[in-house]
């Protein structure tokens, strides 16, 4: 059997997780477990968990065990974390791996402790930490060694992270604790409101993936969505469009894009000069929200556009730096 590169970058994130190894993405699964209700038995971890999400009898329940980019569940996370890395090694032998895992920039000393450990006990031989921006800069390729400003907006599914980096640092960061589960968040609060009917976190998601927009499009989508009537308790059916979406967006959206704001102002002025030239680079799942980019240039004053493949970037950035240790030394952390 093929060895698999015993380096992995991982994007540890709140709604996925990502895995790059060897030039490409190796797994790619949501950050999802299924547990026995009575004794928390780990019952499907990833796309198995997710599949019962929102169907499970009330002797399952199905968690993600990262809440707005942190643990929250440590043992249930070295679970996670532990089953994908035996995932990884059925299609192939490896060394127990180094580990490079991406965490938000504003997480506590406890908070990174506990992810280095996480991984640790789920088997790997050496763990590092890097912090996402820098991972999602390296993932889309910008030059981050050099001596001019670039800036990175990270859109993931529990934070969302600004920063402009140069000489291979982070040289100003900011975090908020919003991201695309607040998206969905705001879809079933808006559903609530105007048409009394209670959806679940599937639907909202669905609702966000299918026909969501941060502006308004030229073309109108729709499409049916089902759900509980809040009056009557019975199954409704109603139909959703692009614009409605839109609306129930506009204030998630607006607190997201505050965060790069807030970086714009605390960058030094050579570097903001840069960073108006070159643009702001959009990464994380979020990224891929139809016309995101006009949305942040509207609100930021700065162009902003889509990494080649912004759902994979922290990953794959994260690999990078693993590879090649001494390009960022002071940015890995080791616990």
């Amino acid at each position: 059997m093929g060895i698999i590169a015993k380096d992995l970058g991982v994007d540890l994130g709140t709604v996925n997780v990502l895995i790059y190894a060897g030039g490409q993405i190796i797994l790619q699964e949501p950050a999802m477990v299924a547990l026995t209700t009575e004794d928390e038995f780990v019952r499907a971890v990833g796309q198995e968990a997710r599949d019962m999400w929102g169907r499970h009898s009330e002797d399952l329940t199905v968690i993600r065990p990262l809440k707005d980019g942190v643990i929250a569940d440590y043992e249930v996370t070295e679970a996670m974390l532990s089953y994908f890395f035996r995932k990884i090694k059925a299609r192939g032998w490896f060394r127990r791996p180094e580990v490079m895992i991406s965490v938000p920039y504003g997480v506590t000393s406890v908070e990174k402790r506990a992810v280095h450990e996480a991984a640790m006990q789920a088997g790997a031989r050496e763990a590092y930490l890097i912090h996402e921006p820098l991972a999602a800069a390296i993932g889309a390729g910008l030059p981050v060694h050099t001596p001019a400003g670039n800036m990175i907006l990270s859109l993931g599914g529990g934070v969302s992270e600004a920063a402009v980096l140069a000489m291979g640092g982070i040289v100003v960061a900011s975090t908020v604790r919003a991201g695309g589960q607040r998206l969905d968040e705001a879809i079933i609060n808006y559903v609530r409101r105007k048409y009394s009917l209670i959806i679940g976190e599937p639907t909202a998601e669905a609702v966000k993936i299918q026909i969501g927009a941060a502006v308004e499009q030229p073309e109108e989508l729709s499409m049916e969505i089902q759900g509980r009537d809040q009056v009557s308790g019975l199954p409704r059916t109603i139909t959703i469009s692009t614009s409605e979406v839109v609306e129930a967006l506009r204030e998630p959206l607006i607190t997201i894009a505050g965060v790069a704001r807030q970086v714009l102002e605390k960058t030094p002025p050579e570097l903001a000069s840069d960073v108006i030239d070159r643009g702001i680079v959009l990464a994380g799942g979020g990224a891929l929200l139809r016309g995101i980019e006009q949305f942040i240039t509207q609100q930021t004053s700065v162009p902003a556009y889509r990494a080649d493949d912004p759902l994979v970037a922290t990953a794959v950035g994260a690999g990078r730096a693993l590879e090649n240790p001494s390009l960022m030394r002071g940015n890995i952390e080791r616990m």
